[in-house]
């Protein structure tokens, strides 16, 4: 008799989130160290919108070749090729000026976490038995990296530059060369490519505009208003709260899948992005330190929602490749936000920006309840 597939359903799991969040550190304090020290990286701030859009909006083109790779390669090589290929990006953040150079490692970081973010899911939603907890317990692993690294490249960045962390993190990044080498080597099955435009459904347009709010304006808004309204050394205050954000996802993120397997997780969808709203409209007003906390536990409840979601609404071949068409359509909201937010924070108030993100999160949420079908 073959043994049960849960455990090995939730070590698998568990492997790829511990692979992505030792490759992640590079990139999410690259969010928190480039607005700040926009000259050290020999490129202006809406230079800096767009290189850290470039990783979310080369996904738009390339999730389909990298879903595709995955399922006729498996996880373990597409795993291991991206967690080289994130050591090699944090190594040239380290020692790269000037935006044609750093726009190439943005670009192939992005392919990197395509590959990293679609295992993570994948694995996760493998059995639907046990998916929205294995979801929100992969999202909790995912962010233990980042949530150690952010305070650290703030402290790092006033005692010895910007630049010098990012050396650790490529080291870091290698590590997970161990974890990938445990992954399953089998392919999944790929459905058939389809030749006619689909238009976004509602649970697409949620995912655009949760990127573009909360991995785009609220990101690089955090890191660029910190500088004046933040006390002390704003690049250490804006990495701690963004630390917060992540410690929010290990602390609730498994919270947040349990609840989704016990109640509606559409009405759950509805309810946490309605609170996420009104501390949205609280950063944007300058209550900036109680905002983002709100907004990081908040966002911590949502995350684990939606894979499940789309696992049970596309069950069988399909299932992979939906979950890569929600991620695509994140990266194109996500990808947007850092370019809007360089360009509208100098010129526009914050509690219009942050006002009018609030309404479009709310009216996206409340646009997927009763959906059956998408």
């Amino acid at each position: 008799m073959n043994p049960p597939m849960a455990p090995n359903a939730d070590r698998d799991s568990r492997r790829a989130a511990i692979a992505l969040g030792l490759a992640l550190p590079g990139d999410t304090v690259l969010y928190l160290l480039l607005p700040m020290y926009a000259p050290a990286f020999g490129v202006s701030l809406p230079e800096a919108g767009v290189l850290l859009a470039a990783n979310r909006l080369v996904r738009i083109a390339g999730y389909g070749a990298v879903a595709r790779f995955y399922a006729a390669r498996g996880e373990r090589l597409s795993c291991t090729l991206a967690v080289l290929a994130a050591a090699v990006c944090a190594l040239g953040y380290a020692t790269l000026t000037g935006f044609a150079a750093l726009l190439v490692l943005r670009l192939v970081w992005g392919l990197a976490f395509a590959a990293l973010n679609l295992a993570t899911q994948a694995l996760a939603t493998a059995e639907t038995a046990g998916a929205a907890r294995r979801a929100g317990q992969s999202r909790a692993y995912t962010a233990l990296g980042p949530m150690l690294a952010l305070p650290l490249g703030g402290v790092c960045a006033i005692w010895w530059g910007p630049k010098v962390v990012f050396f650790g993190f490529a080291l870091l990044a290698l590590l997970a060369w161990r974890v990938t080498r445990q992954l399953p080597v089998s392919p999944h099955a790929a459905p058939t490519p389809k030749k006619r435009l689909v238009l976004p459904g509602r649970l697409d347009t949620f995912s655009f505009i949760e990127g573009l709010v909360l991995d785009g304006l609220f990101i690089i808004g955090l890191s660029y208003l910190g500088r004046d309204l933040l006390p002390g050394h704003p690049v250490v205050v804006a990495g701690l709260l963004l630390s917060v954000r992540y410690l929010a996802e290990i602390a609730l993120s498994a919270m947040g899948g349990n609840l989704a397997e016990k109640h509606d997780a559409e009405r759950l969808l509805v309810i946490f992005s309605v609170l996420t709203s009104v501390a949205l409209v609280a950063f944007g007003l300058g209550w900036l330190w109680t905002g983002a906390l709100a907004i990081a536990v908040l966002r911590a409840l949502l995350l684990p929602l939606l894979p499940p979601l789309v696992a049970l609404r596309t069950p069988g071949a399909g299932r992979v490749q939906a979950l890569a068409t929600r991620s695509v359509w994140r990266d194109i909201g996500a990808g947007t936000g850092p370019m809007l937010a360089g360009l509208l924070l100098p010129m526009v108030p914050s509690a219009w920006i942050y006002g009018v993100a609030a309404l479009l999160l709310s009216w996206a949420a409340i646009a997927c309840l009763n959906r059956r079908s998408d």
